[in-house]
C-alpha cells in the first residue's frame, strides 16, 4: 500500500493564486489591471487593459460617437434623473403622495421676501398641525413667537378663574393647551 503524500494534501487547502488577465491590446504581454467599457450599450462589458493602454483607450473613446446633437441632449436629460422618470415640482395635490417635514430655519423655501430667515411653516387643514392651528386661530406661516404670543392671549381669555369656573371655558382651555404642544413640537 502506498503511503499517503502529505504535500499533495497541502495543495487542496493552499491559497491559490489569481490567473493574471493579460492586457487585450494586440501585441501587449503586460497585465492587464485597468478595465474600459467595450461600447456604450455594453457599459458592463469590459477590455482589459494595462495603464498605459487604457489610458490611450479612453482618450480616443468618445461615448456619444455616433449619436444626433437631438440624441446625446436627450441622453443627458435623461442622465440628470438616472434615467427614472420625474414629474415637475408642485403636481402632487395636498394630502395625496408622501408628507415630507423640512426643516428650513433659514426660510430659503419662503415664497416672499418678507420675514425671511424666521422658521415658518404651512401646513394644510387636514393634519393634526393643521387642526392645531385653526384652534388657535393662526393662519400659516407662523414663528414660534407668534404662537406663543397668541398662546397666551388665548390662555387670558379662556381661563376658568377669568371665567368664574366656567366648564366650556375649562374645555377650551384643554384643546387650546394640546393645540400648542403639537404646534411647539412641529416648529421645535
Amino acid at each position: 500500500m502506498a503511503k499517503a503524500n502529505p504535500d499533495s494534501f497541502l495543495e487542496d487547502f493552499a491559497p491559490r493564486k489569481p490567473a493574471v488577465r493579460a492586457c487585450d491590446r494586440p501585441g501587449c504581454g503586460a497585465e492587464g489591471t485597468h478595465r474600459a467599457p467595450k461600447a456604450r450599450n455594453r457599459l458592463n462589458d469590459y477590455y482589459w487593459f494595462c495603464l498605459d493602454h487604457v489610458r490611450e483607450y479612453n482618450k480616443a473613446w468618445n461615448y456619444y460617437d455616433g449619436m444626433s446633437d437631438n440624441e446625446v441632449e436627450e441622453d443627458i436629460r435623461r442622465s440628470t434623473t438616472w434615467n427614472r422618470p420625474s414629474w415637475p415640482f408642485g403636481t402632487v395635490k395636498p394630502g395625496q403622495g408622501p408628507r415630507r417635514r423640512v426643516n428650513d430655519p433659514f426660510g430659503f423655501m419662503d415664497d416672499d421676501e418678507e420675514g425671511a430667515g424666521e422658521t415658518r411653516r404651512r401646513q394644510p387643514a387636514d393634519t393634526a398641525e393643521g387642526k392645531a392651528a385653526a384652534i388657535l386661530g393662526l393662519e400659516p406661516p407662523f414663528t414660534l413667537e407668534r404662537l406663543k404670543a397668541r398662546y397666551k392671549e388665548l390662555v387670558k381669555k379662556h381661563h376658568p378663574d377669568a371665567n368664574g369656573g366656567d366648564k366650556a371655558a375649562e374645555e377650551r382651555l384643554k384643546s387650546i393647551n394640546e393645540a400648542y404642544t403639537t404646534l411647539r413640537r412641529f416648529l421645535s
